[in-house]
């Protein structure tokens, strides 16, 4: 069960502090995380990785591949922190779990697996917390059952949930309804230990971790891009992985809370190293930009395919804008925090095609505008997005009557407590728990950062 849960809620009022300064490194990027552990554990040999995110959905990863036979062990490390090796087990070498696979509260995970057991003969129950649980998996269900695995769910395609996958399973060719780089990964995983070539057709580009990582290993895997942006990812499949060393960079979804608090808190000027820059996760630098943010890269380069920089941000007046919402996939969980950031600029920030964002770990649309207008800012919910309109640079008000509510969302606590070093009165959130399943020294490296630690 997730640590959120099985514990006494943690609030705590997060308020102006001094400005953000000196250089901080954020923790490894989740979603390479977990990719890394995944692959590591179908290949044949042993693959070592650096700056693993040690967040709660990735060790549900890592205990789930153990379950179905990978050793995976920690060990002390140099000065990138510790090394994880993982001895694989080979694809189509996954073995039965003998008890339910407990995602906690990642959708990642869930979805990423489930790709994984549909292509090999065994059966797994996959259960979750309760946020997680009234996540639907029907988008993930549906081209798995045509590649032939067999699916029980609770009502509405949610967790608990069993799999009983199958082999040989069936190569399909899967045009994406919806954008989502986490149904793309699970029918491409799924189809590692599919024979023939299994497509997935995917009119909106998402982020393309999965297809880099699968490259690097040896996966037999070709992209075609049409005019229009269309992208077709072919792999063929009974695929032999090979191990790797990989160093995972800092995760710009993390450090996207930096980024903002420092262009808003005002004398910031902060170095945040090893910041992961992939186009497909990185339009929140450019939106920030297009709206005034300082935001400068030093010592640009590339790390396992990868590109990464050192991000430099100072204090910056903002202004808002229209967010084109071609961006939207390439931000999708940045959205919580660029409200925060909107609600500080001069004018008027429209934002647009947000639908993901109400089948998130809570409905982030919705709750968000709930808490802005708590701690004083001008914000109207639309169908698929927010209207804000901003303060001018003034601090907000902060929320001095309750606690925010964050629903156990962890980017909806981090975003807030970043409003609250940007209010008045500061901001008190109701539970800090839910932010370690994705960034455990979050509140750490805020105090260092402010001069508060």
């Amino acid at each position: 069960m997730h640590s959120a849960e099985t514990s006494a809620p943690r609030p705590r009022r997060f308020i102006a502090a001094g400005p953000l300064t000196g250089r901080i490194r954020v923790p490894g990027d989740k979603s390479i995380s977990h990719r890394s552990i995944m692959l590591g554990a179908l290949a044949v040999g042993r693959t070592r990785v650096t700056g693993l995110l040690e967040g709660e959905d990735v060790m549900a990863t890592a205990a789930a591949m153990r379950a179905m036979g990978a050793a995976i062990a920690r060990e002390p490390g140099g000065a990138n922190g510790p090394e994880w090796v993982i001895d694989g087990v080979g694809v189509g070498s996954l073995l039965q779990p003998q008890q339910a696979l407990d995602m906690g509260n990642s959708g990642t995970s869930t979805r990423l697996l489930m790709g994984l057991v549909a292509s090999h003969p065994i059966t797994a129950t996959f259960i979750g917390d309760a946020s997680l649980s009234k996540r639907p998996m029907g988008r993930v269900i549906e081209p798995l059952s045509q590649m032939g695995a067999d699916f029980t769910a609770a009502p509405g395609g949610r967790l608990p949930l069993t799999l009983r996958g199958i082999a040989p399973a069936v190569p399909i060719s899967y045009r994406l309804p919806v954008a989502s780089a986490q149904v793309k990964s699970a029918v491409l995983l799924a189809g590692l230990n599919t024979p023939g070539t299994t497509t997935v057709i995917e009119p909106i580009p998402t982020r393309d971790h999965s297809e880099r990582m699968l490259r690097g290993f040896g996966a037999d895997l070709a992209v075609e891009v049409a005019a229009d942006g269309t992208r077709t990812i072919h792999i063929t499949g009974e695929a032999e992985l090979r191990p790797q060393t990989i160093e995972v960079p800092g995760d710009p979804s993390s450090a996207a809370f930096f980024i903002v608090a420092a262009l808003l808190v005002p004398g910031s000027d902060l170095v945040i190293e090893n910041v992961g820059l992939n186009p497909t996760r990185a339009a929140l630098i450019g939106v920030l930009r297009d709206m005034g943010g300082q935001i400068e890269e030093l010592d640009r380069r590339d790390v396992g395919g990868e590109p990464v920089a050192d991000l430099r941000v100072r204090h910056s007046a903002l202004t808002g804008i229209e967010v084109d919402p071609a961006v939207v996939p390439s931000m999708v969980d940045e959205f919580p925090v660029l409200f925060v950031a909107a609600a500080l600029a001069t004018g008027r920030t429209v934002t647009r095609g947000l639908d993901e964002l109400r089948v998130k770990e809570s409905d982030r649309i919705a709750a968000m505008r709930a808490a802005l207008e708590q701690v004083g800012a001008r914000v109207t919910e639309t169908e698929d997005g927010l209207i804000i309109d901003g303060t001018g640079g003034e601090p907000l008000r902060g929320a001095n009557n309750a606690p925010i509510a964050t629903h156990l969302d962890h980017r909806i606590a981090m975003s807030m407590a970043v409003a609250g070093l940007a209010s008045i009165g500061g901001v008190e959130i109701d539970d800090t728990r839910p932010i370690a399943t994705s960034f455990p020294v979050f509140e750490a490296l805020l105090d260092k950062a402010s001069g508060a630690a």
